[in-house]
């Protein structure tokens, strides 16, 4: 089964956007069976261990595969941290811009150390969403409905910028470091400089940064906004060699997910569009399409979704065939091929630039500990770092 460390349910607070019961049968349906729950957009936010029982009251009852969760590093939270670590977190993200949401605010570079220096007592990582918010300030505006408008205004610059920022902090601090949703692959040889140097640093890609690019986004068409952007195909070439050459670690998804009217159907105004990819259900066959077409394996794809994540954030007993692990298992007919259909996908809002693509590969049927998923009696089970909840 699939391990994805990159999950917005957005429960409590706007589950009109998800919700930990459409997201958990949208992931079994994908062959997803553990996912870990980012800290926003949920009301509130898992900032504190008030937020994270708030957030796992909720889950509970409702969870078709396995849930864990990350906590949020915000101004002024430091003193909440450890709480939050002790009451098993994966780790601590955080953003170098406006968030999206009021109620997650953004860090500056120092603060962002501040933050390493608390987390490395703990040997606790921190996970950046890393865009130089400067850079984008100063960067185009990106009214309209033209795609390309919407690229200049979050360059690669903004990008690489920002993550040398967190590539040297985490050198002088000792911290773990993971670079969130990478699509600038201008950062590639920086990456690989820092991991030789020892840097503890890991980095994930998403599927729609491996399977879509800028030019094919039509006019207006804001199913495609999602931050930072999708970008040109050569890009996206590059991305699939630090793949390939262990730059990058692994793949997630960063399901994103609103109501469709925040993606501003109407205009297509990419400047006012909410930024998110709802691709849960769909990673598996998203990547698998891609990965066949350059000839790679089923195994290196299982390798970059489910074994490399799971050892990344800790989760034991995951992401690998193993006496003693759980018996969670995806059945994958890796032939077999559909077309997209957003009405007949899991989430809660039927919106996808994946829609009328088709796809290679199959997700017959998931198991979790053993226990065909059903879609309909949630038998998932809350995680914690380290442990497993009854």
């Amino acid at each position: 089964g699939l391990v994805d460390t990159h999950v917005h349910v957005n429960e409590p607070g706007r589950t009109d956007w998800e919700g930990f019961a459409s997201a958990t049968r949208a992931a079994a349906a994908g062959g997803v069976t553990t996912i870990v729950d980012m800290p926003l957009n949920s009301i509130p936010p898992t900032v504190t261990v008030a937020g994270l029982d708030a957030k796992r009251a909720v889950a509970g009852p409702q969870s078709h595969v396995d849930v864990g969760f990350w906590g949020g590093a915000i101004p002024g939270n430091i003193p909440d941290l450890r709480g939050l670590h002790d009451a098993g977190v994966f780790g601590f993200k955080c953003f170098l811009l406006h968030s999206g949401v009021d109620e997650f605010p953004p860090l500056d570079a120092d603060e962002m150390e501040q933050v390493m220096r608390e987390l490395v007592t703990y040997d606790a990582m921190l996970i950046v969403h890393a865009e130089d918010s400067r850079a984008i300030d100063r960067a185009p505006s990106p009214e309209g409905d033209v795609y390309e408008r919407f690229l200049h205004s979050r360059p690669r610059g903004a990008e690489n910028l920002a993550i040398s920022e967190v590539i040297e902090r985490a050198r002088w601090t000792g911290a773990r470091a993971h670079i969130l949703h990478l699509s600038s692959s201008d950062a590639l040889p920086m990456i690989r400089s820092a991991k030789r140097d020892g840097v503890r640093l890991t980095v994930e890609t998403c599927p729609h940064y491996l399977a879509l690019t800028a030019e094919e986004v039509p006019a207006g068409a804001t199913e495609y906004k999602c931050c930072p952007p999708i970008r040109e195909a050569h890009n996206r070439e590059l991305l699939w060699e630090g793949l390939l050459d262990g730059t990058i670690d692994y793949i997630a998804s960063d399901h994103s997910p609103s109501t469709i009217d925040l993606k501003d159907p109407e205009n297509g105004d990419f400047a006012v569009a909410w930024g998110g990819v709802s691709s849960l259900q769909l990673e598996l066959p998203i990547v698998w399409t891609e990965a066949r077409r350059r000839g790679i394996g089923i195994e290196q794809v299982v390798a970059w979704m489910a074994t490399k994540p799971a050892a990344n954030v800790g989760l034991t007993g995951k992401g690998s065939i193993a006496p003693g692990n759980d018996a969670d298992f995806a059945v994958f007919a890796e032939n077999d091929a559909f077309v997209v259909d957003a009405a007949e996908l899991q989430h809660k809002n039927p919106i996808t630039p994946y829609a009328g693509r088709p796809l290679s590969g199959v997700v017959r049927q998931t198991i979790l500990r053993g226990r065909r998923v059903d879609g309909e009696t949630p038998h998932g089970t809350l995680i914690r770092r380290g442990m497993l909840d009854s």
